[in-house]
C-alpha cells in the first residue's frame, strides 16, 4: 500500500479534516490533563528544513516526542540535499530509514518530487505554495471558540502568498466564504482561485474584506525570500494593517488570527496581538495538537513484537 502524504488541504477528504482537527481537540484535552499517549513509540520523523523556522521546528518535534516516537532535524546545510543530491535519490534513501517526513522549503515541487519517491508519508511544513499544517491549527482554533466555520465569512488581508492559497483551499475543503483583499499584483495564485468555485472573492479594500467577518487573518506583509523587496512591499501593503478599527467593521464575535511571527506595527498595529478578539496565541498553540493528530493519522502506530 502507498503511503499516504500531506502536501496540501486537497490530499485529504473534508470528514477526514474535521476528524483530524477534532482528534487535535482531544490530543490537547490529554496533554493538559497529563495522560501520557504514545502511539508512535520507536517511530522516527525525519525533518527537513531548508528554510529557518520556530512554531515548525518546535511543534513537530515536540509532538512526536509527545506520541513517543523521535524526531531527527535536518538543515540543508548538514545534508547532501543543500549538495546537489538529486531529490528522488534522497526521498528514496531518507524513507527507507524513517517513518516519516517533514519538509519545510522554497519550491514547491521539492515536497511533491520527493514525495514521489518516498515510501512513507510525507508532510509539507510549508512551501512557497502552501502551508497546509497552519490552515489546520487555524481551522482546529475557530472550531474551539465558536464551533464550524461552515458557511461562516473569513477575510484575509495582505499578501497573496502561501499562507492566502492555503485559505483558498481551506474554503473549499471547510465549506466557508473567503474575501481576500490585496493590492493591485500580490494577488494569489490563479491556480488556486480558478478552484475556488465561487466561493472566494478578491477586492482592494480591506474595509470591504473585513465587514461583518467572523475571521480576520494576515501574514507578514515579506516572507522569507523576498527580503530585497522590503521597502517597496512596506509602501504598497500599508493601507492593508489590520488595527481595532479595521476588527470593528467585523461580526460582533469575529476572532483575529495570525500565523505568526508578526511584524507590530507593519501588517498589524502594536496592540492588535492583545485585542481581546486575537486568538493568535491558542493558534500557535494548536499547531503542536493538530500535528499531532496528523501525525497519528498518516504514521501506521507501533509494532507490537509477540
Amino acid at each position: 500500500m502507498s503511503a499516504r502524504h500531506f502536501l496540501s488541504l486537497m490530499d485529504c477528504t473534508p470528514e477526514e479534516l474535521v476528524s483530524v482537527i477534532r482528534r487535535g481537540i482531544e490530543l490537547k484535552d490529554l496533554r493538559h490533563r497529563g495522560v501520557l499517549f504514545e502511539p508512535l513509540k520507536n517511530r522516527v520523523l525525519g525533518m527537513i528544513f531548508e528554510k529557518s523556522s520556530t512554531r515548525t521546528r518546535v511543534s513537530f518535534e515536540a509532538g512526536m516526542i509527545q506520541l513517543g516516537g523521535q524526531a531527527i532535524f535536518l538543515s540543508s546545510r548538514d545534508t547532501q540535499l543543500g549538495r546537489g543530491e538529486p531529490i528522488a535519490d534522497s526521498a528514496k534513501v531518507m524513507s527507507s530509514m524513517l517513518d516519516a517526513v517533514m519538509i519545510r522549503t522554497f519550491a514547491h515541487s521539492t515536497v511533491t518530487e520527493f514525495s514521489a519517491n518516498s515510501r512513507v508519508p510525507v508532510i509539507n511544513g510549508l512551501s512557497d505554495d502552501l502551508h497546509p499544517c497552519q490552515l489546520l491549527a487555524d481551522m482546529q482554533t475557530f472550531l474551539e471558540h465558536r464551533g464550524s466555520i461552515q458557511g461562516k465569512t473569513v477575510a484575509w488581508i495582505g499578501d497573496g502568498n502561501n499562507m492566502c492559497n492555503s485559505y483558498i483551499e481551506a474554503a473549499i475543503q471547510f465549506d466557508f466564504h473567503l474575501r481576500i483583499a490585496c493590492p493591485e499584483g500580490f494577488e494569489p495564485n490563479p491556480e488556486f482561485l480558478a478552484k475556488a468555485d465561487g466561493r472566494v472573492q478578491l477586492l482592494r479594500d480591506p474595509k470591504d474584506a473585513v465587514v461583518g467577518a467572523h475571521l480576520v487573518s494576515t501574514d507578514v506583509w515579506t516572507s522569507m525570500g523576498q527580503e530585497e523587496e522590503t521597502a517597496t512591499r512596506l509602501a504598497r501593503f500599508a493601507p492593508y494593517q489590520v488595527n481595532r478599527a479595521l476588527l470593528d467593521l467585523a461580526a460582533p464575535d469575529v476572532l483575529f488570527m495570525h500565523c505568526l511571527p508578526a511584524h507590530r506595527g507593519e501588517e498589524i498595529s502594536l496592540d492588535l496581538l492583545d485585542d481581546p478578539r486575537s486568538v493568535a496565541w491558542d493558534q500557535a498553540e494548536n499547531r503542536l495538537h493538530a500535528q499531532k493528530a496528523l501525525l497519528e493519522f498518516l504514521v501506521p502506530p507501533s509494532y507490537h513484537h509477540a
